[in-house]
């Protein structure tokens, strides 16, 4: 599956669905099972992670706050964990490498801004309960589906963005510079 993200919400949404189905059934609360086991798992997974991360990939975690980088920087395969908070990235000045860059954003609530060169490609993928885009002229609004577009020259640039992003509420907003 290209985007995990679509899995993973998936799978939240069945396990809580099961924990509620077996308490009812069987006359006791497996919530006070439930929320240990998701702290484990969780724990589980963040040991795991970096095994799953492109060699290479730079990781930014906040709880909190904005990410913003603009003028003359140096674009490589990122991910973004903000709970709540922007992720804005300028590309006109920055220095994009030939191929196929991932950005990858998770977190709770928050708004992705990306302004991306002329010839460069991009794609994107958004997991959310709700997604509201505004991606390259295009408006689209999303409720429990992923979002995805690519630019028309995706395939035949020399240069390409792929951001995919996981959130409970996003706010996509990629233009051209």
């Amino acid at each position: 599956m290209r985007n995990k993200g679509q899995l993973i919400v998936g799978l939240v949404i069945v396990l809580i669905g099961v924990t509620l189905l077996v308490g009812n059934l069987f006359h006791f609360n497996l919530w006070d099972f439930f929320w240990p086991l998701v702290l484990i798992g969780l724990g589980v997974w963040l040991l795991l992670r970096p095994r799953t991360v492109r060699t290479g990939t730079k990781v930014q975690q906040r709880l909190l706050g904005d990410v913003r980088r603009s003028g003359e920087w140096q674009v490589t395969d990122e991910e973004f964990w903000i709970l709540v908070g922007d992720l804005k990235l300028d590309m006109t000045a920055a220095q994009i490498p030939e191929g196929e860059t991932l950005i990858r954003t998770y977190g709770f609530v928050g708004e992705v801004k990306l302004v991306v060169p002329e010839g460069v490609g991009v794609s994107i993928s958004s997991t959310a309960f709700v997604t509201d885009s505004k991606v390259l002229g295009q408006k689209q609004d999303t409720f429990l589906s992923t979002f995805r577009l690519a630019s028309d020259n995706y395939e035949t640039a020399v240069r390409k963005i792929r951001l995919e992003s996981t959130s409970f509420v996003m706010d996509l907003k990629i233009r051209r510079a």
